[in-house]
């Protein structure tokens, strides 16, 4: 199988790379800066560029069978929704476009959960057909990676494309603590993080979301999404999971909700200013609600098997501790 990968310097994205080479697949791999990629493969092929560039997607080769579309840009900050529109909307347009205009068998499209809604109290966990329920809100991330997901179906819908979504949870493994997004959970992993939230996420291996991005390949439905996820846990579980595996005192303090939105008005002040701080309003009310789903569909259409989370957590922080971190 000829691929075409983008995103794959990533947490994700890397295992998925290993994982097609592994398997005997050639991979084409578009970057940014492709000078940061040191792995040398017979059947991989680095190319620079950039999907918010579309003169750049013209390299991509006639024979690719499959486009693997990963890349995107996570943020919770107002500033930065410009460029998540840039690169998370007019990223994938561009992508898809180049699928048409190259005629390629199958595009699979990395979105996430977080396009499919929340749980606003954890009683009822989301499946693929759930209403949006946030659109309201305006959280750029989500709206963004929604916008995207929308027009790969809508172009489904018109037989001018071939693709099925994937849309993980919360993916922990070897590597996730790399993220940007995992800064508070490796505070938590050293024992100098004592709170905790409101508020549950689903957990899922690297390892089952990659399998399930494969299966797509052949056994994902043209238009259809799948969600990747695995057990529902409390955020109080999953901080005090990541202590214990660290050997560390879990946090014991319960931050109220009230209390971290007040630091995200603080952190939008600061940011107004050009201050850092690690809260906005944004992450501060997504930290509150149920990230929680179902993903029985991948497991009767992809045979995804989920572990407990307390697998995946562990798999995070024995490299965090391997590597030194």
């Amino acid at each position: 199988m000829h691929t075409f990968v983008t995103g794959g310097n990533g947490f994700v994205g890397s295992w998925l790379v290993d994982r097609l080479l592994n398997d005997n697949h050639h991979v084409d791999l578009l970057l940014r800066r492709p000078e940061l990629h040191t792995k040398k493969h017979p059947n991989l092929n680095v190319m620079k560029g950039d999907i918010t560039d579309p003169s750049s997607l013209q390299q991509i080769d006639r024979k690719t069978d499959v486009v693997f579309h990963l890349a995107g840009l996570v943020a919770y900050k107002k500033k930065d929704r410009a460029q998540m529109d840039k690169v998370n909307v007019q990223g994938t347009k561009n992508i898809v476009e180049i699928c048409k205009t190259h005629k390629i068998k199958k595009l699979i499209h990395m979105s996430s959960v977080c396009a499919v809604g929340v749980s606003f109290n954890g009683k009822s966990p989301l499946t693929e057909k759930s209403d949006y329920n946030i659109r309201d809100l305006n959280f750029g991330y989500f709206e963004t990676k929604r916008l995207a997901e929308e027009y790969v179906i809508e172009q489904c819908s018109k037989g001018l494309l071939d693709a099925s979504i994937i849309n993980p949870s919360t993916i922990y493994g070897a590597g996730d603590a790399e993220k940007g997004s995992r800064s508070v959970q490796l505070k938590v992993a050293k024992g100098k993080f004592p709170f905790y939230t409101n508020g549950g996420v689903n957990i899922i291996g690297v390892r089952e979301v990659v399998d399930c991005l494969i299966k797509a390949v052949d056994l994902g439905k043209n238009g259809e999404r799948y969600i990747v996820a695995g057990e529902n846990i409390t955020i109080k579980k999953l901080f005090t999971s990541i202590a214990e595996f660290a050997d560390q005192k879990p946090p014991h303090i319960l931050l109220p909700n009230f209390i971290l939105k007040f630091l995200g008005v603080i952190g939008d002040i600061l940011a107004s200013f050009g201050k850092s701080f690690p809260i906005s309003s944004e992450n501060a009310k997504i930290s509150t609600f149920y990230h929680w789903f179902d993903s029985t569909k991948a497991q009767k259409e992809f045979g995804l098997a989920p572990l407990p989370a307390t697998t995946y957590i562990k798999d995070s922080v024995d490299w965090v501790i391997e590597n030194k971190l």
